[in-house]
């Protein structure tokens, strides 16, 4: 129960950090997460609120990665889970299987303990939302030591890889591009 009321204002601080950046000017450009293991940075501008996770509405014949609906403050948000939608199924099938051995032995699902939902900007005008396993705070450009273009065979909603000064990479997804994929709008299984 404590890490779950931690979790919650640890939401509610980067929320709000969230908030006063995009209507501040600060300098952070991103919003970091960590989805399937691997690192992204979401644009601020391109973000919407942070929400902690809740029932969704499943939809029937729709792709593994299409979660369903939520009902987001009286607003309905079609909510994917990034790291399969990206490609990342297998990890979370790893994830999934630590999860079911953990629950056999009495606990809660350790994979959905951090597990949040971004939504995307309103001014990209689509009710979405990502849900990613880890918010990993606010990011900035001086926060990196390098950065590279995304790889040739990189989807094309992805921005440039970034590199910090412990050499992981930070790979940016731009949400307009992503939320306007042919792939994110084709739900039907």
């Amino acid at each position: 129960m404590a890490q779950k009321e931690s979790l919650k204002d640890m939401q509610a601080r980067l929320a709000e950090r969230l908030r006063l950046a995009q209507s501040s000017g600060v300098s952070a450009a991103w919003l970091a997460v960590e989805a399937g293991g691997e690192n992204y940075l979401l644009p601020l501008r391109q973000s919407g609120e942070l929400v902690p996770i809740s029932q969704w509405q499943a939809v029937p014949h729709t792709k593994p990665w299409f979660l369903g609906v939520m009902n987001i403050r009286g607003s309905l948000f079609g909510t994917i889970d990034l790291a399969q939608f990206i490609g990342h199924a297998a990890r979370d099938r790893q994830h999934a299987a630590h999860d079911e051995a953990h629950i056999a032995h009495g606990g809660a699902a350790l994979s959905d303990a951090t597990a949040s939902v971004v939504t995307i900007s309103p001014a990209i005008e689509g009710n979405c939302a990502v849900q990613v396993n880890a918010l990993m705070g606010l990011r900035a450009s001086d926060a990196f030591a390098s950065s590279a273009p995304a790889r040739a065979d990189a989807p094309p909603f992805f921005g440039d890889q970034f590199f910090d000064a412990q050499g992981e990479r930070w790979q940016e997804i731009n949400l307009q591009a992503l939320s306007q994929s042919p792939q994110f709008l084709n739900i039907s299984a």
